[in-house]
């Protein structure tokens, strides 16, 4: 489906009918693969935030009238979608296959961005998506919303799962040989904050199970502090976890550490209920 996206987007910008193949030969070829390169960087844009128009452009450094063709040629084709008319564009569910087929994990993309977006909002801190990779936490999207001090986008990097709330959530929820399995090798010490104590990971990992979600302080980053909670599939099988994430001067106000862990929970039942459909 990616190709065929693309290849119709292309075609339906310069003119040519939709054949399912890009031309072969003539300007009409080198014209067709800039706007699938212009495709592209519109749709890594949205993959960040959605956007108007007028804020696409300038994030894409592309005239507006350019942005404004991507976006209608985009939408036909379901790569796109548009909030209310006039509204903000965002990543639309035509996708999926392309996400699916990009890298383990990418199909959840779709479903949870809403999900991230929302709590983001709500929350005025990012909101992020990792899945387990080896040892590993990856970092499968992320929204953000509009504050003075933002915290950088951690998507395509990883972190060791110990070191962050939502490995913790994802290591909390192994079987105890598996467990024993990744304690075996000495956990690293990313930040001077990482628990690297096998014994005291897992008292961690105790209370985690006891609450449903983990909160970490500037473990697996300086001056960050994060809240992780895993999303568990309608298989009871723990396929990822969401997490939000922000300055540790701000985040989180003490008083509603328990209430901000409530509402992740609430967020991956909701999740959840979206990948049984």
């Amino acid at each position: 489906m990616g190709s065929r996206v693309l290849v119709s987007v292309a075609n339906r910008i310069v003119g040519v009918p939709h054949r399912g193949t890009l031309p072969r030969c003539g300007n009409v070829s080198r014209v067709s693969v800039q706007s699938i390169e212009r495709a592209f960087s519109v749709l890594r844009a949205l993959a960040t935030a959605p956007y108007g128009v007028t804020e696409l452009a300038e994030q894409v450094d592309l005239p507006k009238s350019t942005v404004a063709r991507l976006l209608s040629a985009l939408e036909r084709e379901g790569a796109v979608t548009q909030d209310e008319l006039g509204g903000d564009y965002r990543l639309g569910d035509g996708l999926l296959d392309i996400a699916g087929a990009a890298q383990p994990g990418r199909n959840l993309v779709a479903t949870v961005r809403p999900f991230l977006l929302e709590l983001s909002e709500e929350i005025g801190e990012a909101a992020g998506l990792g899945i387990a990779q080896d040892r590993f936490i990856y970092y499968l999207d992320h929204a953000v919303p509009e504050t003075d001090v933002m915290v950088r986008d951690w998507t395509g990097e990883s972190l060791p799962m110990h070191s962050v709330p939502s490995g913790m959530t994802l290591l909390a929820n192994l079987h105890e040989a598996e467990l024993d399995d990744y304690l075996s090798t000495p956990p690293e010490q990313v930040t001077p904050h990482t628990l690297v104590d096998p014994e005291a990971i897992r008292e961690r990992i105790d209370a985690i199970r006891q609450l449903g979600y983990a909160w970490g302080y500037e473990e697996g980053v300086d001056g960050i502090n994060s809240l992780a909670a895993p999303i568990i599939d309608p298989d009871g099988l723990v396929v990822a976890a969401i997490h939000i994430h922000g300055p540790a001067y701000r985040f989180p106000n003490p008083d509603r550490t328990h209430d901000l862990g409530s509402r992740l929970i609430e967020a991956t039942a909701g999740i959840a209920a979206r990948l049984s459909d």
